[in-house]
């Protein structure tokens, strides 16, 4: 009764909810001895009445019995079913009609030579001998269950639950590639606490007990993720395609990890989720979705295509470059760059060992971290089918070789017969390759921990029974195993530390492979980069792009793959609605800004001192500018006021020379002397407009020019009121003789000088102007120049010298038909004339220009208004008194005025 309760697994997890819920030690009891009954008919086969059903075993598997067992589930052996149709039971169904996955056999020996290393290496657990279970799961989920039961089962009988077999005992299962056999095998061992290794992407178990005894030999998935997001990145490529492994597994992929691309910019053309269901391997429902999926990818504008499946969904991609020859697609043939992940190895079935493998030609698949194992290709070498235990070997060297085995149950003349003498060596490359692949480096490193963490189990724990005993009892509470194997640390024979992480992953890398393939059906896989799991950011990915070999179509030049083409600089992205954000149309940068990348999000503007070149791609330092002594322009103008205050010095030498001649005493000498000294300072105080701006040139610059025209302006407003005076006291009895006089003049111009200096004075007092370097009116330059400080006394000044040009005008303008032995008014008016000319057209050109221009404008009106008033009132006194001097004589003003 003790050794049935501890030998029944049943009766433990009955025994733990007994214990866990029912606290009533009667109620205990009946319990125990009800399970006690139904346990003991059950093991005694003899006493069963019920009929168990003639369940068909495992029909391909590898037996290598020892006290200790590492059993393995693989996908060797694909077979094809229909669906369920509940019409007859699915259990009788035969597997005849299946294919072969070849390059998949490898794992199975990489299982078997690590435990026969283990088992040749005394330090290893000596005196203990392991063997292995190998079961096909034929990637169905009832046939997934039957490989898991058959492992709690006597060998060579189905009896779930019931094992009274002293050798045999599993002490863990190693599982893969295919996420389905991680789920459903979990389902089953998870109950009995069977340490799980897994050497695929595993499944996401929603159960923690199921979980906690899965043991990852894969890294963690997100990282994969995050690798093939910055090998995206890494070539901008950020317009792809997606096609997932099937609904269920393809939707939680979407739905957890789709966001990461979103997070990075990346968009899709389309994404196609596979339509396998693990209920059945339909093959006409297959290729539907594989001719639909080559539609698809013909009709994408992307370029690169990330396919996430697994092993056995890479035979069928295989053939896509060959569907057109088969079915009416008009579609023409277009090379895309495949990225594919770790969990989807190169594998092909027997009959594409004629096939080309341009297909994957210029592909870049990640791939478990590996490195060679020494003596394994030697081991490949020697292997020969041993023994009908050895069934998936047989079948593999049928089918590799073509050809049959004696006892194969056929005819006599079915072909070639096998000698068991072939070589794996011998095969194409495409069909087998010797050289250890990352799934295979995975095995074997799971079966190292397995054994690795058995030693140290066993060395903690000091029996005193028997060994047998001792081993069986490790079968019994393998539960215990799992904190031993979760810890274990240690180095393979390749000299790689060998370890898992608080997840229970394997703590390791990925590989960036190359795919360079040959019209020999020969390939090539190169390593052109890496994924580290514990890397900084900048390292995460390691590439050398320069050594990638690209799909044949792109002429070695890196592929594109966006939705259009790509912003260049000097310009920036606009979303296009309605359509996924990776795709755009380009707008350039406005005037003043740039984008130095392409794709940039937007355009930016320069720093103050520094402007876009023409295409918006980048900076140029703004060059400084001011109105120059050394410039042309410059030269000019100071030319030209040197020249204008000659002459206005020499017409002040003509007039003091010949003042006391009658057309300089008719005309006020006092006044002309004043008006000829303040056109002679106007035309030198231009000199301070030119040059680089100071704090003194920029005070004397406009407060010198309106006080000295002020005085000009006055002046001349002086001469044309006495004229006009003088007039008026001729006529008899006229009262305006007293205001005929020097007193009035100076009245006149003293007052209205003082009225600008007073403007002048408070413009300096509070706000006066200053050196200014004006970056913003030129694009290119940056303009030093005087800046008014005060707007409104710049313009008060201006328009107080205004006002006396408005009343000078209109008095002389009246006083335009005086006699002409009195009469200035004529010039005078004409002067006014020329100077509200030179003036009113000043302001519009004033406010149009920019920078230096502008200070050549002010320097030009200046000049301009000066000299017009030079040359309007003293050039017919100067024509007279140097070149007509007989009219120069009192008797001549007589005789004008008679």
């Amino acid at each position: 009764m003790e050794y049935c309760i501890s030998s029944c697994p049943i009766l433990n997890a009955y025994s733990y909810g007994v214990n866990r819920w029912l606290r009533d030690k009667l109620v205990c009891k009946m319990i125990l001895l009800f399970a006690s009954v139904a346990i003991l008919s059950l093991c005694d086969t003899r006493l069963a009445k019920c009929s168990i059903g003639n369940q068909p075993l495992i029909k391909h598997k590898q037996y290598h019995s020892e006290d200790l067992v590492i059993a393995g589930i693989s996908v060797l052996i694909y077979m094809m079913s229909e669906k369920v149709t509940f019409t007859r039971n699915p259990s009788n169904e035969l597997v005849d009609d299946f294919v072969l996955y070849m390059q998949n056999y490898q794992h199975n020996l990489a299982l078997e030579f690590a435990v026969k290393e283990i088992n040749e290496n005394s330090k290893i657990l000596p005196n203990t001998t392991l063997g292995i279970h190998i079961s096909n799961s034929y990637v169905l989920a009832k046939w997934i269950y039957l490989a898991s039961m058959e492992l709690l089962s006597t060998k060579g009988k189905f009896i779930p639950n019931y094992k009274c077999d002293l050798k045999d005992n599993i002490i863990s299962v190693i599982a893969g590639h295919n996420a389905y056999i991680g789920r459903f095998m979990s389902n089953v061992l998870s109950i009995y606490k069977v340490p799980q290794l897994i050497y695929g992407a595993a499944a996401e178990m929603d159960d923690k007990m199921q979980a906690a005894f899965f043991h990852q030999l894969f890294p963690n998935e997100d990282l994969q993720i995050m690798g093939i997001i910055q090998l995206l990145l890494h070539f901008k490529w950020k317009w792809i395609g997606l096609i997932t492994q099937n609904p269920g597994r393809g939707k939680k992929f979407i739905q957890n990890r789709l966001n990461m691309f979103s997070q990075k910019g990346i968009c899709f053309d389309f994404i196609k989720e596979m339509s396998k269901e693990p209920d059945t391997n339909d093959i006409e429902d297959q290729l539907d979705g594989y001719f639909m999926i080559y539609k698809i990818i013909m009709r994408t504008t992307a370029t690169v295509v990330i396919i996430y499946c697994e092993n056995e969904d890479m035979p069928f991609f295989r053939m896509l470059p060959y569907i057109s020859e088969y079915v009416d697609l008009p579609m023409k043939r277009k090379d895309k760059v495949w990225i594919m992940p770790a969990q989807m190895e190169f594998t092909s079935i027997p009959f594409q060992r004629t096939r080309g493998m341009d297909f994957i030609h210029g592909a870049l698949t990640l791939a478990v971290s590996s490195k060679e194992i020494v003596g394994f290709k030697k081991f490949i070498q020697m292997k020969k089918p041993s023994s009908e235990e050895d069934s998936l070997t047989r079948v593999f060297w049928e089918h590799a070789f073509e050809c049959t085995f004696p006892n194969a149950g056929l005819d006599e003349d079915c072909g070639n017969k096998c000698t068991g003498e072939e070589s794996l060596e011998t095969l194409p490359k495409c069909l087998f390759e010797t050289s250890i692949s990352g799934q295979s480096y995975s095995i074997y490193n799971a079966v190292y921990a397995v054994a690795h963490a058995l030693q140290a189990m066993l060395s903690s724990k000091c029996r005193k029974r028997g060994h047998p005993w001792e081993l069986r009892r490790l079968s019994q509470q393998s539960w215990q195993f799992h904190w031993y194997l979760r810890t274990i640390s240690f180095n393979n024979s390749a000299g790689e530390i060998i370890f898992f992480d608080e997840r229970g992953e394997l703590a390791t890398g990925f590989d960036v492979i190359n795919w360079v393939t040959f019209s020999n059906q020969s390939f090539h896989q190169i390593k052109v980069g890496n994924i580290a799991p514990v890397a900084l950011p900048q390292n995460f990915l390691t590439i050398s792009a320069e050594e990638i070999i690209w799909p044949t179509m792109f002429n070695q030049a890196q592929p594109f793959s966006m939705c259009n083409p790509q912003c260049l600089s000097g310009s920036s992205k606009i979303i296009i609605e309605g359509k996924p954000f990776c795709c755009y149309d380009c707008l350039k940068c406005p005037e003043g800004k740039i984008s130095t990348n392409t794709d940039a999000d937007g355009c930016f503007s320069c720093s103050e001192d520094e402007y876009p070149n023409k295409g918006h791609t980048f900076c140029i330092p703004k060059r400084i500018t001011f109105l120059s002594y050394k410039e042309s322009l410059g030269i000019s103008l100071t030319a030209m006021a040197f020249f204008s205050s000659f002459i206005t010095a020499l017409v002040l030498h003509i007039f003091i020379k010949y003042q006391d001649t009658p057309i300089v005493k008719a005309n006020n000498r006092n006044l002309t002397y004043i008006l000829l000294i303040s056109l002679f300072l106007s035309f030198l105080c231009t000199l301070l407009f030119i040059g680089q701006p100071d704090q003194v040139k920029c005070l004397m610059q406009q407060t010198s020019f309106g006080i000295i025209f002020s005085v000009a302006l006055s002046c001349i407003l002086g001469k044309t009121i006495i004229v006009v005076l003088a007039f008026m006291a001729t006529k008899p009895g006229s009262k305006m003789r007293k205001w005929v006089g020097k007193r009035l003049a100076n009245i006149i111009v003293l007052s209205c000088s003082l009225v600008q200096a007073t403007f002048s004075g408070v413009w300096l007092a509070i706000s006066p102007p200053f050196p200014h370097s004006d970056m913003h009116s030129i694009a290119e330059e940056i303009v030093l120049e005087c800046n008014e400080g005060s707007a409104i006394m710049f313009y008060t000044v201006l328009g107080f010298m205004g006002f006396l040009t408005v009343i000078s005008f209109t008095v002389a303008f009246f006083a335009r038909k005086l006699p002409d032995s009195f009469n200035e008014a004529k010039f005078i008016t004409f002067s006014m004339l020329v100077f509200c000319s030179v003036w009113i057209s000043f302001f519009p050109t004033y406010l149009s220009t920019k920078g230096k221009y502008m200070v050549a404008v002010e320097i030009f009106s200046i000049l301009a208004s000066a000299a017009g008033l030079l040359c309007c009132i003293f050039a017919p006194k100067c024509y007279i008194i140097v070149l007509r001097p007989d009219l120069n004589r009192k008797e001549q003003l007589i005789k004008k005025q008679n």
